[in-house]
């Protein structure tokens, strides 16, 4: 295991966990939610903001990286973390998931895959050992191992095959890992609960730093994804992170947070921020709404958000119709600081002993349009 990362778990509450992630430049509280910066950048927002809204992590990609502006440019600036000017822990996600995307510009091979950029068109062919050497270029603190996503729906079979695949990728990842950089395995197994078992139980045999469900929120229904965490986030190791890939809805973080999850990404927050939807403690709230041309309110009269104290939702409303930049900047900065305040709260409520309450108080407000 790598000396620079350690999982402190502090107290369980049921199944929920409240933990601190230690890394070689910082500490993580969890359950914690990372914001996506896929291109070194979360988008609209400078380190500075998110530093001071409690971002104590966030996530970047090695696919996007790679094709721009190239690893090899941001190892010669000194690293991603001096290159975007961030000083706290960044995950890097290995880019399994993005080749996976690209169904109709792929080929997978035993080795590794034969892809098309989505920019323009050149060919790459991506493999376990070079998904390493670009996150170590990069200097992530912590990076995933390269893994083959599996669609939904899929048989038995192929799920199967692609299990071996992510298997012995991840051997790969391990062996040729050269840094003191941590590295986390990712399960893989689909919607068949046994392959999942058998996904985690061979990766905990490898040996991770930290252990991460993938290939869920694919589009399968909610109640099969909880099923999966569910059977396969007790087969992982208690001493150890266990993160839950690409999901990032509020509700379904709660419902993962009780089945023992400690950490998430989406772009959720900041997608939405940029589509007019803002996260609210009543509800959700769309700002194009036509009810907001003369509201003088905030969006969130309970929150302590740059926008919220400064901002009506007139004005708001007013920015995005006209499509301007602030409009972006301003409803991303809501988003995000309620994202961070949530999962505070959650905290909070992990150590007092009360998640269950805080659970059912969320689920009831979450799911409701203001």
């Amino acid at each position: 295991m790598t000396e620079g990362l350690k999982f402190e778990l502090l107290k369980t509450d049921g199944g929920a966990r409240l933990g601190r992630l230690h890394t070689g430049r910082g500490s993580v509280d969890t359950p914690v939610f990372m914001p996506v910066g896929t291109l070194g950048t979360v988008k609209a927002m400078t380190p500075e903001e998110l530093e001071s809204m409690g971002s104590e992590i966030i996530l970047s990609n090695t696919y996007h990286l790679y094709l721009r502006p190239g690893h090899e440019t941001i190892q010669q600036m000194g690293g991603l973390h001096r290159f975007m000017n961030w000083e706290r822990p960044i995950l890097t996600d290995s880019g399994g998931f993005q080749v996976f995307s690209l169904a109709g510009l792929r080929k997978i091979r035993d080795d590794g895959v034969e892809f098309r950029s989505h920019l323009d068109g050149s060919a790459h062919f991506f493999t376990p050992e070079l998904a390493v050497s670009i996150q170590e270029a990069l200097g992530s603190d912590i990076m995933m191992a390269f893994d083959e996503c599996t669609p939904y729906p899929a048989s038995k079979s192929d799920t199967l095959k692609s299990l071996k695949l992510t298997t012995s990728w991840a051997k790969k990842c391990k062996t040729v890992k050269n840094t003191d950089q941590a590295l986390f395995g990712i399960v893989q197994g689909g919607m068949f609960q046994h392959l999942r078992k058998q996904s985690a139980e061979e990766l905990i045999n490898i040996g991770f730093d930290g252990y991460a469900m993938g290939g869920l929120s694919v589009g399968e229904p909610k109640e099969l994804m909880y099923d999966i965490v569910s059977v396969t986030a007790p087969v992982l190791p208690k001493e150890q992170a266990r993160y839950l890939m690409g999901v990032g809805d509020l509700p379904d973080m709660l419902e993962a947070v009780e089945r023992g999850v400690d950490m998430f990404d989406c772009v959720m927050p900041t997608r939405n921020a940029r589509n007019g939807m803002l996260f609210t403690s009543r509800g959700k709230v769309s700002v194009k709404r036509a009810e907001y041309i003369q509201d003088p309110n905030p969006p969130d009269p309970e929150c302590s958000c740059y926008t919220c104290r400064k901002y009506s939702l007139a004005y708001l409303r007013h920015l995005y119709m006209s499509r301007e930049i602030l409009s972006m900047r301003l409803n991303t900065i809501h988003n995000l600081h309620f994202y961070l305040s949530f999962m505070s709260s959650m905290r909070t409520a992990i150590g007092e002993g009360r998640f269950a309450a805080f659970k059912r108080k969320w689920l009831e407000t979450l799911l409701r349009e203001a």
